[in-house]
Formats: C-alpha cells, sequence, structure tokens
C-alpha cells in the first residue's frame, strides 16, 4: 500500500545535474516525494502556485540577497505553508542566520552527505528548523555553559543579538552605552567560547530548540 504520509519536495537550482541527483535520492524515500523543479525563482513561484510543494530548496547562488527577498515575500503570502531549504557550496554563519531569521527552515550545504539531506528534509517537514553542523563554525557552544554564569544583563545582550540588533540599537533598548554593549559582548564571548556575535546568535537559536543541528560528520 502507497504511503498517504508523504511531504513533496521542489527544487530551486541551477544545475540539472544536482536536480536529478536529489530525485534519484527522494526516490528511493517512501515519506518523501519529489515534486518538480525550476531553474529560476520566477518559475519556482509559478511551481509554488500550481503545485503546492511541502518543501522548497532553494540554491543560495542566486543572491544572498535575492534569496532573502524572495523567502520573505513567500512567507509572507497565501504560500506560507510551503517550507524553505536554503543550500549552496558554502554558506556562512552570517547568512545562516539571515536566512532562517527571514522564514527559512533549513540551512545546509551541497557537499553534505545524502542521508544528512535526508535528515534536515525530514526535520523541515515535521515542523523543526534545522542546520548543518559544518555551517556552525564554532567548536564551542553556549549549551556548554551554566547559564547562570552569564548575569543578567549579559543575557539581555545575548537575547537582543539573537534577534539581529547592532550594537547601537542593543544600547539604545537597554539605555546604556554601544561602548558598555561591546565589553559585556566580550564576556559573553569569554565564557561561551563563542567569538562571532552571529555564532552567538545561532547558539542562542539552538539553546531555546528553535534551530536543530546535525551530528558532526567524523
Amino acid at each position: 500500500m502507497p504511503n498517504l504520509e508523504y511531504k513533496t519536495v521542489g527544487v530551486c537550482d541551477t544545475q540539472p545535474v544536482t536536480t536529478e541527483g536529489l530525485k534519484a535520492v527522494l526516490g528511493e524515500r517512501e515519506d518523501l516525494k519529489f515534486l518538480a523543479s525550476a531553474s529560476s525563482l520566477n518559475e519556482v513561484n509559478e511551481m509554488i502556485r500550481n503545485r503546492r510543494p511541502d518543501i522548497v530548496i532553494v540554491d543560495k547562488s542566486f543572491g544572498i540577497q535575492a534569496v532573502l527577498d524572495w523567502v520573505t515575500h513567500l512567507k509572507a503570502g497565501a504560500y506560507h505553508a510551503t517550507e524553505v531549504v536554503v543550500w549552496g557550496v558554502s554558506v556562512t554563519e552570517a547568512e545562516a542566520l539571515r536566512f532562517l531569521q527571514c522564514g527559512a527552515r533549513g540551512i545546509t550545504r551541497k557537499s553534505t552527505d545524502l542521508e544528512t539531506l535526508v535528515s534536515c528534509l525530514r526535520a523541515v517537514a515535521a515542523g523543526s528548523s534545522w542546520m548543518a553542523e559544518c555551517v556552525f563554525r564554532e567548536s564551542a557552544r553556549v549549551d556548554r555553559y551554566a547559564k547562570s554564569e552569564l548575569t543578567p544583563r549579559e543575557q539581555q545582550v545575548m537575547e537582543l543579538v539573537e534577534q539581529g540588533l547592532k550594537n547601537k540599537e542593543i544600547a539604545k533598548e537597554l539605555g546604556i552605552r554601544p561602548g558598555t554593549v561591546k565589553i559585556h559582548l566580550k564576556h559573553i564571548f569569554e565564557k561561551t567560547g563563542v567569538r562571532g556575535r552571529y555564532g552567538l546568535a545561532l547558539s542562542v537559536m539552538r539553546q531555546k530548540g528553535s534551530v536543530a543541528l546535525s551530528p558532526m560528520a567524523h
């Protein structure tokens, strides 16, 4: 008996061979079904309107801002139920954070192994946000320290960093000087072992359970 619980997956990519490979991979899964492919953001809009895929994988190479704008528009429109996975040859922490903040559910690299990609799609299909471990470069994690080690003010600063606020905006929000924000961030980095604000924001998202990381490949 066919599995009626499968999720449909569309792909928007510049390389047909990549699409064919993904089609073959999904053809071996009962819970995921390859639906259609597109070679531009305009084409994928048509696919979403006409075919209503549950998930769309979009290539970052269409341009960071173009993909960000597209995801934002999709999630604010009538077809917001379609979830988005962004992949690329390379994805930085800063890019991953921006994609997640604008509504993407999955972030991975094209070099990921097939099982990891399938895990990503399954997590997104189940309603979770997911990111490949390789995108998250810091070896240290916010969940390695006791949250009580941070002062209440440091926790406030960390939360605002996660929301995407700049130092000046954080200072205005908390009624302190930008230089004081820098000092708080220095202490947070020292206590957590995370060195960049993007990594810190992703760490906070992971700690909250709002984004899951794939296991590190060995």
